[in-house]
């Protein structure tokens, strides 16, 4: 399985049988996201900037929301939560993302406003990639993204949704939950590559390039 980061909130997960792609933006955002063709698109919710599925070819099947998903033989579950910490009263809902490709779970939490319920954690279930925002302002934080990754224990933490040179929104830069993390080494990657016996045999935090 590899795992391209596309900037924002928005990944190109590629398997043996199939490619999925996260949370699609326009190219006004400022990352470059170029020519895409999967089979499933995910969107977390409905922002212009997590919800561009016309930037995808390759007629893909468009995952919107909550609900279990059997397309291309990737299971995809969507879990109803909040873009906020007031159950959705300031901006409303948002959809996490498990997934199961190549025999390894990955879980996208676009743009998740609150950090994880007891039940919630249950219903992700184990995670072996955890895709996370930690650029605070619209999501989580880098102490609740800290947070959440004690809830989950994945053993691959890939943050998103943070400050880079390529957008002028307002959020925080990933140093704050590399800092939350104790992560020391800072050195980016075009690209992972997995299969489910070379996972990490403890929680590791990787950063992609864009």
């Amino acid at each position: 399985m590899e795992i391209t980061w596309l900037g924002h909130s928005s990944f190109r997960i590629k398997g043996a049988q199939t490619t999925i792609i996260t949370d699609p933006y326009p190219p006004e955002l400022g990352y470059s996201f170029g020519k895409q063709t999967a089979a499933i698109v995910t969107v977390s919710h409905q922002h212009p900037n997590h919800s561009f599925v016309q930037g995808v070819s390759g007629e893909p099947r468009i995952i919107k929301g909550p609900g279990e998903y059997e397309i291309a033989n990737t299971l995809v579950i969507g879990l109803a939560t909040f873009h906020d910490k007031e159950d959705g009263r300031q901006k409303g809902k948002n959809t996490i993302y498990a997934m199961q490709l190549d025999d390894i779970s990955i879980c996208h939490l676009g743009d998740l406003g609150h950090v994880l319920s007891a039940q919630q954690v249950e219903d992700i279930g184990n995670v072996d990639v955890l895709l996370i925002p930690v650029g605070g302002v619209s999501t989580i934080n880098a102490t609740s993204a800290a947070e959440v990754v004690r809830q989950l224990e994945p053993k691959v933490v890939v943050p998103m949704h943070y400050k880079t040179p390529a957008i002028s929104r307002e959020l925080e830069p990933v140093d704050r939950f590399l800092k939350e993390m104790s992560v020391k080494d800072t050195t980016s990657r075009p690209k992972l590559t997995f299969t489910k016996s070379n996972l990490p045999a403890t929680t590791q935090v990787f950063l992609l390039d864009y």
